[in-house]
């Protein structure tokens, strides 16, 4: 009988929780628009967050409200804006596909370290402490941007240089988030020529520390056409939306005395 008392008590306790958790799920249910289920069925799933969205599934909910566009899933691309739109009912429009690069070559070879780094590998970290090399721009090497990468689409070289996979790339810009140092960027697919530096500083400057960074002598802005590149202080910018074709630029790219001008395969 003493142990009776409280079996009956928990059990009348129960049962009065899940009747009243019963009533407060049909009271308080909320009607859940199918196109979102449906949505949700065609997205990637990485839930990378680069359409705005904090998931895919706050995408989904976004567009059935309006708040978001069909073509706003960076990683799914042209197909997955197409599949959105047919659900949506309405047209998907242009969807420009883009990818990373890395905007370094400053490897161990050409960007010697002036201190071996011993902390946490985190290029977070060691950019908290002003890096291990004497570029205070380039690339760390630690490779954040690659824990960062949902889709395994970039890993790191031999050199210590990170390297993208374009096949594999959604141009979801998590690598570009993670890198403290603004060596990861996103560039049209279609866009061949583009710079592999971001060191702000005067050539002779940029020499005592990277064989292989810009030094800003304009050859190549002097060397393309119609202004398709132009100078924005020491770096090179390369306008894609003058460009129709890049082989306009070979001579540029040929003719850089530090190569630092790229030319993706096409």
């Amino acid at each position: 009988m003493t142990i009776l008392i409280p079996v009956l008590t928990l059990g009348g306790l129960g049962l009065a929780f899940g009747l009243f958790l019963t009533y407060a799920a049909k009271k308080f249910h909320v009607e859940v628009d199918p196109r979102v289920e449906k949505i949700l069925e065609v997205l990637p799933g990485a839930n990378c967050g680069a359409c705005g969205a904090p998931g895919c599934e706050g995408f989904a909910v976004g567009v059935v409200e309006g708040r978001y566009p069909v073509h706003g899933c960076v990683a799914g691309g042209k197909e997955v804006a197409e599949k959105i739109a047919a659900i949506m009912g309405v047209e998907a429009g242009e969807v420009e596909r883009r990818i990373a690069v890395v905007r370094c070559r400053g490897d161990r070879e050409n960007a010697p370290r002036l201190a071996e780094y011993q902390g946490v590998k985190s290029c977070k970290m060691l950019d908290l402490i002003g890096g291990d090399k004497g570029c205070v721009y380039g690339c760390l090497g630690l490779g954040d941007c690659v824990e960062a990468c949902p889709f395994e689409a970039i890993y790191m070289g031999e050199n210590g240089l990170p390297v993208v996979i374009e096949e594999r790339c959604t141009g979801c810009g998590e690598c570009v988030r993670a890198c403290p140092r603004g060596i990861m960027d996103l560039i049209p697919h279609n866009q061949l020529v583009y710079v592999a530096c971001v060191s702000p500083e005067r050539g002779q400057d940029v020499t005592k520390v990277c064989k292989t960074g810009c030094i800003g002598c304009s050859l190549c802005a002097r060397l393309a056409p119609e202004e398709k590149i132009t100078m924005d202080g020491f770096l090179p910018v390369v306008h894609h939306e003058k460009i129709e074709n890049y082989d306009d630029l070979n001579t540029a790219v040929e003719k850089c005395p530090t190569k630092v001008l790229i030319r993706r395969n096409a």
